[in-house]
């Protein structure tokens, strides 16, 4: 008896297991082996019971006005988190506690005012953070402190007036490239902290449709920039202005109308940071293995390095080689090596060494062109020979076998009759002189004599003399009437 109400009880176990599984998706979400999608799915609050197992979660276009102390705790893979086209007006304390593994937040299109620097406590390994379309007017100074691994930073699209510059720095934001601000409310900007701002993080920070005071300091700098080519500038050039004298109503394009910074001398408007960014090509043929190294104003200080790639993401001694078969793989000495390049490894390198010791660092950027070896020499006049010979055949066949169209060749006559009989008295009738008005007396007759017999000589014959009497064939200028007469007899001329 209890031995067999051991099927049963496993029955029911697993049953009740199954159901346990699926109340952990939310009945208005879709759940996948790594992803929870929430998306539009009118929710007003975060979902009571979540699954721990997903790297993403979706909750954007819903209606979420706040999120609780550790909404997501019981999330700990989680690593992307989308809360786009919300109603957020604020975050609380500890939102994201014990999910420290996050690195993709997306706060966009919502209604924060502000932010707070107990946002984003304890997410140092955060890499992205997108907070454009909101209503933020005030970024505090330690917002951004702890984010060590924060890569690009979206803020455009707000209202704001002060961004606290003087919180990134060389130690604190050692892999920070991006750094949007552009269609904000600045003005005055502190530009001697921007100056200050890691040489990578100047080549990223976007300001364009800004309020910017027009002035020899503002200008120095973007000179500056634009004497090295930031792709910041190059791709906004029409949207960076300035109000002369504050009045919005007297904004110019300070990048294309410079007559009025004439008298500003840019010379030494920017000084360099410790930190210079020193910049290289390299072009290299498809296949072959290419080593950059990362020679910094560090000098031998013995730095620690970390290389970012255009495929790979970043690279450093510590985390081995990249993916992709260990193509790419970061020595301890700052070299990155490529084991055979590729088309797509074409693009920026930025290699940061980070001095501990003295809270420094350097950036070096090394410009990667791959291009496809030279095609054969061989296939190209092998494809010119066969051109030529294929030309000059078409040629020879236009000369030779087009039909002739001059006076020498006639059209074929008419199809010949059947051949006509000897007949001795019809003959005989003939005159050996042949005259034309005797030759009509035969209406009916198929030969006609029209020449006497040897009348000239270079009339066209095929009579033979010395032959014995055989049948005779007789040849006339005129094909028509150039037909074979079989005599009986021989015939004496």
């Amino acid at each position: 008896m209890a031995a067999g109400a051991w099927p049963g009880l496993s029955l029911l176990s697993l049953c009740f297991l199954l159901r346990g599984s699926e109340e952990t998706c939310p009945s208005v979400c879709m759940c996948t082996a790594d992803t929870l999608s929430c998306a539009s799915s009118g929710l007003s609050r975060l979902p009571r019971r979540m699954p721990s197992s997903p790297l993403t979660l979706d909750l954007s276009y819903n209606h979420l006005t706040w999120l609780g102390p550790r909404g997501f705790a019981g999330m700990p893979r989680l690593e992307t988190l989308r809360i786009a086209h919300n109603q957020l007006a604020s975050l609380g304390h500890d939102v994201f506690l014990n999910a420290s593994g996050l690195r993709h937040l997306d706060l966009s299109s919502n209604r924060l005012r502000a932010v707070e620097r107990h946002y984003f406590q304890g997410l140092w390994r955060l890499e992205e953070l997108v907070l454009f379309d909101n209503r933020i007017a005030q970024v505090e100074g330690a917002a951004l402190s702890g984010l060590s691994s924060l890569k690009k930073a979206y803020f455009s699209l707000n209202q704001i007036t002060d961004f606290p510059f003087f919180s990134i720095r060389e130690h604190s934001h050692p892999f920070l490239t991006m750094l949007d601000l552009s269609s904000n409310r600045l003005a005055a900007l502190p530009w001697e902290d921007v100056k200050a701002m890691p040489g990578s993080v100047q080549r990223g920070l976007y300001l364009h449709n800004n309020s910017l005071l027009c002035d020899c300091s503002m200008y120095g700098v973007f000179w500056h920039w634009e004497m090295k080519g930031f792709d910041s500038l190059e791709d906004f050039r029409e949207e960076h202005v300035c109000a002369v004298r504050g009045d919005a109503r007297s904004a110019v394009h300070f990048l294309r109308q410079r007559r009025i910074f004439q008298n500003c001398t840019v010379s030494n408007a920017l000084s360099l940071p410790a930190a210079a960014v020193l910049l290289s090509n390299l072009v290299i043929f498809e296949g072959e293995r290419a080593r950059l190294d990362c020679q910094t104003s560090l000098g031998d200080k013995e730095p620690s390095f970390a290389w970012l790639t255009p495929g790979q993401g970043y690279v450093d001694p510590a985390g081995g080689a990249a993916a992709d078969e260990n193509r790419i793989t970061a020595f301890a000495n700052g070299t990155l090596e490529i084991a055979a390049a590729r088309v797509n490894d074409s693009g920026l390198y930025t290699c940061t060494a980070v001095d501990a010791r003295r809270a420094r660092n350097a950036t070096r950027e090394v410009n990667v062109t791959v291009v496809r070896p030279p095609a054969d020499s061989f296939n190209t006049g092998y494809t010119t020979l066969l051109g030529c010979a294929v030309t000059t055949a078409l040629i020879l066949m236009y000369l030779y076998l087009t039909p002739c169209e001059c006076g020498c060749c006639k059209p074929p006559g008419p199809p010949a009759a059947p051949s006509s009989v000897y007949d001795p008295g019809a003959f005989a009738s003939v005159s050996p002189s042949g005259s034309p008005g005797e030759g009509a007396k035969f209406p009916g007759r198929h030969v006609a004599f029209l020449e006497p017999l040897l009348e000239e000589q270079n009339q066209s014959r095929c009579l033979k003399a010395n032959e014995e009497p055989l049948p005779i064939q007789w040849c006339w200028e005129n094909p028509a009437v150039n037909e074979t007469v079989f005599l009986d007899a021989g015939i004496k001329i």
